[in-house]
This record gives C-alpha cells, structure tokens and sequence, in this order.
C-alpha cells in the first residue's frame, strides 16, 4: 500500500508548489475512517482510494482532484458526512466527494430502464465539473485491474459494463491510453481464449519483426534528422482488443491485418508536422486513401495528428502518426491534459479560446437530457454517438460539421440547425442533386435545401445515425401528433359548447386554465382529443354556473359540418388496453371535414352492435376496426395509438354502414342471383362482388354489404345459409 509521503512525492513530481498539508490531511481522513474494512481481495480498503489517486497523479492533476480521489469513498462506507468534508478540505472537494458518492451504486448493465436511468445520472453528475469523470474513470480502471478477485458470477457484468460504457467515454473525453487499458482489461475477461490467441500471435510478431522495427525507426529518424528536423520516432503495436474489432468488422484473419506495427514521430512546432510529411512522402511512396490530416480539423475529443501509410523498407506498409509533443499528451491523456486544468493556455501555447471539444461534446450530449426524451432513448442516443468514428463535411459557407460515420444529409442538417432538419426537403452534395440518405463522405460540401412548414417523417428516425436527429425527429412527430390531438380536441369543445348554447372562446378558456390544471390552452385542447379530459368538464370550467341536461347527441343532417360520409356518428375515449369497459363519459364526435377525419377499416367495416375501436394514423385520422379484427395485432405495441369508440346513433334515420361477407357458392348458373335475391329481400345494399378461388364445383364471392346493424347482417348470413347453392357464408373481420 502506498505510505502518506509517497503520495506527496508523486504530486510534487508535476506540481512543486502542490499543498503538502492538504494531501496529508486527505490521506491520514481516509484512513482513518475506512479503518479496519476490506477489499475482496483481503487487502486493506483504503489501498483502493490510494491506488485511483495515484492514477491520477499519473495524468497530472491538480491537488483537489487528487484529495477528492483519496476521499471518494468516505461518504458512501464509512461515517463521514458531506458537512465534514467541506468543514475540514473546503466546499470544491466537498462538491467532488458527493457527485462521485452519488456514481457509486451505478449499475450500468442492469434492466435497460435502470441502466438508462443511471447513465443520466452518471452524466448530470459529471455536468458541473468534469473532474468528478476523471476520478470515476480510474476508479473503474483500479476495480477492472482487481477483477481477478471479484466471484465470477459478477465479472462478466463489470467487464461487459465497462466497455459498453466507460472505454467509449474515456475515448469521447480523448483519453486514449486509459481507454486501451480498459478495454483491453475488459476484452481479457470477456473472450479469454481470443485475447490469449491475438497476444500469443503479436508476441511472435514482435520477436520476428523486432530487426525491421529498429530498422525503420533509425532510418526515418536520419532521413529528418538531414533536414535538421528533431524528432522522437517510436515504434508501437495495436492493442489486441483493436485488432480484434478490425478482424471481426472487416471478416479477415490475424494474418491478412497489414498495420499491425506503426510508427509515431513526435516533433516540437505544428510546422515541424508537416516538414515530417514532406519527408516521408518524398521517401517511400504512399498508400492512396490513407492521408488525414487530424491538425487542421481536429476530432471532437481534441484528439490531432496528421496519419499517412506508406510502403516503407522491405515493401511493408507502414503506418505513421505525426504530431506535436502537446498533442501527443492531449492524445494520450485528453481532456486530463487540456490547458483548462493547467496555466490557463490552450494547445501549443495559443490563448484558449474555447473551452476543451470533448468538454463541449459532453455538455450537449447533457442538453440531450431536457429535450424531452426518454431515458431509454438517451442512452440509445449517447451510445450511437459513443461508438461511431467520425466524417468531416462542410456546409456552402466552409463551416466544419463532425458527424458519425455513416451519417446522411439528414444528419448534416440536424447537426447545423434544428429548424433545418426540420424542414429539409431535399440536398445537393458536392454540387449534385442526392438523395437525403446518402452516406457522406469525408470532405463533402452538403447543401440542404428546406421548406416552411414542412415536418419531418416519422421513418426517417430509424435512417438516421446520430442522438440530436432521431431526438429531433422524435420531438417533431409527438409535436405533430399533439397538434393533431389539438385540433381533435377543439372540435369536441366547439360543440360541446354548442350544445350547452354557449360561445366557445380562447380568452375564456385561458382564464380558466387553473381550474383544469393545465398550462396552456393547447394543453386542454390535446387532453380533450387524447380523451384524457372530458369536454363537458371544460365547459363547467369557463361557466362554473352550468348544468348538462345529458341526451342523445342528433346526427347532423348531411353537408352541415360534422356530417360523417355515411351520415353515422361515433363517441371517442382514450382506450386503456386490457379494459372493455366503454366510459360512461364517451364524447359524441363527428367529422370528416376536420384534421383527423374518420373511416372504417377496409377488407370487413364495421357495423352497429360490433364492439369496436379507432386507431389513430398521425397525419391520416381515425379508422375504426370491429374489436374482432385480426388486423388490430399489428398496433398491439403501439397503445398511445388505440381510442375507445362506442356507437351514438340516431335509430330512426336507418343508416347504413358498410360489412363484407364471403360465400362459397355451388359453379352453377342462377347461384349468384339467389344470393343477391336474398341480401335484397333482406333490405341491404350490394357495393361490389368479386370472384375468387374458382374451381370446377364451387367457388368464392366476395361481396361488400350495406347493412343496419350487426342483427341485420347476421340475419342474412342465417338466410344465405339456407340456400341450397350456398355450402359456406363468413363475415369478413379484416
């Protein structure tokens, strides 16, 4: 275990002027306080805090950071309280101490909900001071280098957790060499046998190419070192849990990977990057399409280098990273390195301007979390854009837009404005008319062309790729639903005031919000179409002085509003699955001429005396379906779209409504007139018959009906039955 002093020396190594008496005071705290408690593997707890500090002193961080990592754990298993942190070590470490308190009963692999729960919570915690991440990332680094000691029924769920969640993020916040140990320590106790069989392979690789190496690295390094530039040229190998990744993706063996080994030169200026390149390239011919150039247009977690592959001595590609030895930390260390915890200066000395990109790829990843989503869907979000390498496209202007790769025009829109991908109707990509999803490409100038009013489709959220355009998209549709309720439900209150003889007025009803508890006016409007609020309460709520005489709705003669096709009219109420139960409180609604005009399902109708139901199309209004209908499975997991709807006729108009049977028939001649004899005898209406599955003997008649009522169909069914050239009659439920 790590003695007090020695915790000292490894701060003052970067930071002479660290507060000697506050890193006393945090360790002989902790110590104290954990006592006598034990880790699984029987050492003393307190080597835990110990060993995440020291970690952390590795990436150089201040003393604060440092205490709060000593004290992470006193909180959560010791007697220690918040009020005596900041009392003895001062509020900022107090703060620290409880946003890593609050991350410790994460459980980031439990059931989807809790785990998208939790990954909020993991991200909100970390919103106000990323340095609460940066010590539950080596927290999480010390537990997976103990794995070994937890019982085996657990490991497989902390390795699983920590590369599903932690690894990309340590990469988001650029912190590659952090990453690498993670899921290497991950992929180690997950697939075994492969991660054995990938470090056997790389050790022999490394033993037979151990000359070449050496080789390349003395020759590149004179070849600069004749243009008098000073550079440290490295050679190094893919981690094995990379090379499984690529052997997997790309379907291809241990021995078809040809950048395995690749080089990287750290030199001091930018400039210096691009002499380096020069050289290079003028030496050994390079391989087209493996040129990027990460200095100009840095990644979004501040990651920069220039990448180039060439084939070098012995005809062996050869992969270089070119970069700055500022960079070289920040891409080893990330957001750990930025100047934002240092001297105030940004990357190679230049004033920092902006705060760090991965920092700021974080707190809009955390603006996510009050657009309304779902846990479930921000966390499906965050990790679509956790996992996805990345396109540079430009917009007409030159702006520089990073997007996943993969990614559409969609995106690209989504990503420039909100608004824009809203209304995005077409594109042009490098000058050429495109289709919305195509896939860019590095490079692409994207033009989007947009439309007023326009709204996106509901489809294109499963075509996109990145968390702010399916979240957009998402927000636009249950918009668009919501105004459709709205204007559902404005209708239902128009004529119920109507009926009560009262004027229906906006003014009114906005003064009246408080009695229905609902902010606007628009919200009582979507809760009476949705059938949450019933019409009459609204009512009650503008004149608390009336009183409802409860009748029978009359049916509107045809061509007044309301009228309902076939001069018939039903009552909506929001349906809650599992309940047959019709409410006594069903709102009398009618309308074709509205915004969600109404229609009986196609293939069987439905008719008075079916127990029936409407499900609502955004954007097409509501068709009713008999309750029987086998049709009605595929909305059974789409319940928000179900509406309970009951008959409210007007027995003496006689209407009609529209049915289909089908009957097989004897192949002989007269046996269509008998049927169409009987149906008419019976006062019902033919629309259409059609032949099908005809045979020598018999054959199929698909007739559509217009009958009164489910007793008038079901008396001619009986009746058709009868006939001695009918062997079979079924109604037809579609």
């Amino acid at each position: 275990m790590m003695r007090q002093y020695e915790l000292v020396d490894r701060v003052r190594r970067y930071n002479p002027n660290a507060d000697e008496d506050l890193l006393n005071r945090a360790y002989v705290y902790a110590m104290k306080a954990h006592g006598a408690q034990k880790r699984a593997s029987g050492d003393p707890y307190f080597s835990h805090p110990l060993e995440v500090a020291a970690i952390l002193t590795d990436l150089k961080l201040d003393d604060a950071t440092i205490v709060a990592a000593v004290l992470h754990d006193t909180i959560e298993d010791t007697t220690a309280t918040r009020e005596e942190i900041d009392h003895l070590f001062g509020p900022e470490i107090g703060a620290l101490v409880d946003g890593l308190t609050k991350l410790k009963k994460l459980d980031l692999v439990s059931k989807r909900a809790e785990q998208a729960e939790n990954f909020r919570k993991l991200l909100l915690a970390i919103a106000d001071d990323v340095r609460v991440l940066l010590v539950k990332l080596a927290d999480r680094l010390h537990n997976m280098r103990t794995l070994h000691f937890v019982p085996p029924e657990k490991r497989a769920r902390i390795a699983q957790e920590t590369l599903d969640i932690y690894a990309p993020l340590a990469g988001r916040m650029g912190m590659q060499h952090l990453r690498d140990e993670l899921e290497d320590l991950s992929f180690r106790t997950l697939m075994s046998e492969a991660h054995a069989m990938i470090e056997a392979r790389l050790k022999d690789l490394e033993t037979n190419s151990s000359a070449l190496i050496t080789s390349i690295e003395r020759e590149l390094t004179e070849a600069l070192a004749k243009r008098g530039i000073e550079a440290e040229v490295k050679g190094r190998q893919k981690a094995p849990y990379s090379i499984f990744k690529k052997m997997e993706h790309k379907s291809i063996a241990f021995e078809q990977l040809s950048d395995i080994f690749g080089f990287r030169v750290v030199v001091k200026e930018v400039e210096d990057c691009y002499r380096v390149i020069g050289v290079v390239h003028t030496k050994w011919p390079t391989v087209p399409g493996r040129f990027k150039d990460y200095i100009s247009t840095p990644k979004q977690n501040d990651y920069r280098s220039i990448h180039t592959t060439v084939v070098g001595p012995g005809r062996q590609r050869v992969e270089l990273q070119v970069r700055t030895r500022t960079m070289h930390e920040i891409a080893e260390y990330g957001i750990a390195a930025h100047a934002l915890y240092k001297d105030g200066r940004g990357i190679d000395g230049d004033a920092l301007s902006q705060e760090s990109r991965a920092y700021q790829w974080l707190r809009r990843t955390i603006e996510m979390l009050a657009e309304g989503d779902s846990p479930e869907e921000f966390l499906e979000h965050t990790k679509l854009e956790l996992f996805l390498d990345q396109v540079f496209c430009f917009t007409p202007k030159g702006r520089l837009i990073a997007l996943p790769r993969g990614a559409t025009p969609i995106d690209f829109a989504y990503a420039v404005h909100t608004e824009l991908g809203n209304g995005a109707i077409g594109c042009k990509i490098n000058g050429r008319i495109a289709p919305l999803l195509s896939e860019l490409q590095n490079g692409d100038e994207v033009d989007i062309t947009r439309a007023e009013g326009q709204s996106p489709p509901a489809a294109w959220e499963s075509l996109v790729v990145t968390g702010k355009a399916r979240a957009a998209i998402r927000r636009a549709t249950r918009d668009a639903v919501r105004k459709q309720y709205a204007g559902l439900g404005r209708q239902i209150i128009a004529r119920a005031f109507e009926r009560a003889g009262k004027q229906f007025s906006e003014e009114k009803l906005k003064a009246s919000l408080p009695r229905l508890a609902r902010q606007s006016v628009e919200d009582v409007l979507a809760a009476v179409g949705r059938g949450e609020m019933f019409s009459g309460d609204v009512v009650r709520a503008v004149h608390p002085d009336f009183r409802e005489e409860r009748k029978s709705a009359s049916t509107p003669a045809k061509g007044e509003p309301g009228w309902f096709g076939l001069n018939k009219a039903a009552s909506l109420v929001f349906k809650v699955p599992g309940k047959d139960e019709v409410s006594p409180n069903a709102i009398p609604i009618r309308g074709l001429n509205g915004d969600l005009p109404v229609r009986f399902a196609p293939n069987g109708g439905a008719v008075p005396g079916d127990r029936i139901v409407g499900i609502l199309t955004p954007g097409e209004g509501i068709t009713i379906y008999p309750i029987q209908s086998p049709a009605l499975t595929a909305f059974d997991d789409q319940p928000e779209r179900w509406l309970d709807v009951r008959w409210d006729l007007d027995e003496e108009l006689h209407e009609f409504f529209p049915s289909q049977i089908i009957v097989n028939a004897l192949n002989e001649p007269g046996a269509l007139g008998t049927i169409a004899t009987v149906i008419g005898e019976e006062g019902a209406n033919i629309d259409h018959v059609e032949f099908v599955n005809r045979s020598s003997d018999f054959r199929d008649i698909v007739i559509d009906l217009q009958v009164h009522d489910l007793k008038h169909l079901t008396g001619i069914i009986s009746l058709l039955k009868t006939k001695s050239v009918v062997s079979r009659v079924e109604r037809v439920n579609g």
